[in-house]
């Protein structure tokens, strides 16, 4: 079993997870927030849950967990829905973190959220996940095409990947966005980030090490 410590952190660069796995069943039925939600309630299970010790990341195991909620809610057809009291966390887990950002100049962690509000960090996850969706790659930016029917392993390859470049900074997250999402060349690449093209090379091969070496 995880230690709280962790947990939080697990659920807190996790959120993206969540947001990729209801974006595959968003628009077959069931309203996206109530896919989100049910997602988080996965996220928070996974947590709880896992165990390091197996040799297998958080990622390729929250996936299956995250996904199981989802279809739950998906193939029963109802809504999920968020109480009043929850409701109200959000609305005070938005004001939290915006105190805490102009106060700081960065965004608040899970943990430090919690301590503010005096909740679980459990709890403060699913408050987030009912005050906002979580960030996409970047703004404009294309998801991962996953198809609906594709094989759980490469669903759970594909999401971690997701996940994954969620943790990149902005400038890195475009790099590899514009070489292996929209095909440019490193020249081009270079121009749309102001870099030079064996800036750009060089970088690209660091960040695929890492990629490699996160995915394994």
């Amino acid at each position: 079993m995880t230690s709280t410590t962790e947990q939080e952190r697990f659920i807190e660069e996790n959120l993206g997870l969540v947001h990729l796995c209801a974006k595959r069943f968003s628009g077959k039925g069931v309203e996206y927030e109530d896919l989100f939600q049910a997602g988080c309630v996965g996220l928070v299970k996974a947590a709880e849950h896992f165990d390091s010790g197996r040799g297998v990341k958080f990622s390729t195991y929250a996936v299956p967990v995250i996904l199981g909620e989802v279809r739950l809610l998906f193939r029963e057809g109802r809504a999920l829905r968020v109480s009043r009291t929850m409701q109200e966390l959000g609305r005070q887990a938005r004001e939290a973190e915006s105190v805490f950002r102009e106060e700081t100049g960065r965004d608040p962690t899970v943990q430090e959220l919690s301590e503010k509000l005096d909740l679980s960090p459990e709890k403060t996850a699913l408050a987030l996940g009912v005050s906002k969706a979580p960030m996409s790659l970047s703004a404009g930016e294309e998801e991962l095409e996953i198809p609906v029917d594709a094989p759980e392993e490469r669903v759970t390859e594909r999401m971690t990947l997701h996940s994954l470049l969620l943790t990149l900074e902005e400038r890195d997250r475009k790099l590899i966005f514009y070489r292996y999402f929209q095909g440019k060349t490193q020249t081009v690449t270079a121009g749309l980030l102001g870099m030079t093209q064996v800036q750009v090379s060089r970088r690209e091969k660091k960040l695929l090490l890492y990629l490699r070496h996160e995915m394994e």
